[in-house]
């Protein structure tokens, strides 16, 4: 090697300084395999630019994306016993809370936050697939409650975002009894003359979709967002026949009458803006004719 090579360089490098390079500039897409940039990915709020298909959202960009210039509220959700059952598979449910925490940087596996969406008040829940594949336990079915009676309280529509694996199984039959609850807290909202809206995202199962998850005045789903009560597997070997193509994806639940509308998330705040409009409109006529 020549001295420039041996003594210059390096020199050089120590003036100049290393230049750490960030991790996860590229972005490879689950569905095309496309490379994405990822100023540009979240720019495009995490849909990706070549084929459309909609990436797992984390619940604080939710709601970030989703309130007028992404301001909002967030509340303190109850607070629950912890590990009720001390229950322990490969691991203490108590442990894997603690790293769940830590990770997120939230207590369980919704948030609730208020402030505007197309300049009305609205009250939005969402859901954290990444807590624990976002289960539904005592602590989501707490804060289900909580942004419910907060919707009624502000006189505002509830806005729930699903992503969930269904019951969280380390709370046995308490996680089952949120089912109920949750079912409790959509009737608080509409008996209050709110409308309440559910947007399913990708994966939306289990006990979650047997409860609030199909409960909604307006059913929203993302585009190619998996909804659904039990795998495709399970379902094929009960009913012993092959399921269609596309089944329980959103296109086909929007195709069978059990979705209203499939909104690109690119367009889903205008759209629940619009929506929360025209409900208002039609509320403030009722009151003009009562009055």
């Amino acid at each position: 090697m020549s001295w420039l090579t041996e003594y210059v360089r390096p020199k050089i490098r120590n003036l100049l300084g290393r230049r750490e390079v960030p991790e996860n500039l590229w972005i490879q897409c689950p569905a095309c395999q496309q490379m994405i940039f990822h100023t540009e990915l979240e720019k495009n709020l995490r849909v990706c630019t070549h084929c459309g298909h909609h990436m797992r959202v984390a619940a604080a960009k939710r709601l970030e994306w989703t309130f007028d210039e992404g301001k909002f509220t967030r509340i303190e959700l109850p607070k629950v016993p912890q590990d009720p059952l001390r229950f322990r598979d490969s691991q203490r449910y108590a442990d894997r809370l603690r790293a769940a925490r830590e990770k997120l940087h939230q207590d369980d596996a919704l948030l609730v936050a208020h402030g505007t969406i197309g300049g009305a008040r609205a009250v939005v829940a969402a859901m954290e697939f990444e807590f624990m594949g976002g289960s539904m336990g005592a602590a989501v079915g707490e804060g289900i409650v909580a942004a419910a009676r907060l919707a009624v309280l502000q006189e505002a529509p509830l806005i729930l975002f699903t992503a969930s694996g269904g019951a969280r199984m380390q709370e046995g039959a308490i996680s089952l009894m949120q089912m109920p609850r949750s079912i409790i807290a959509t009737r608080m909202v509409k008996e209050a003359g709110l409308p309440f809206i559910v947007v399913l995202t990708d994966p939306t199962t289990g006990g979650v979709t047997a409860s609030f998850a199909m409960l909604g005045d307006i059913q929203i789903a993302e585009p190619g967002a998996l909804i659904g009560f039990a795998g495709a597997r399970v379902i094929e070997q009960t009913v012993r026949e092959k399921l269609p193509e596309g089944f329980q994806r959103a296109e086909y639940l929007l195709e069978h009458g059990i979705v209203d509308m499939v909104v690109s998330r690119t367009e889903l705040a205008a759209t629940l803006g619009r929506l929360i409009g025209l409900v208002r409109v039609k509320d403030l006529a009722e009151v003009a004719e009562a009055a």
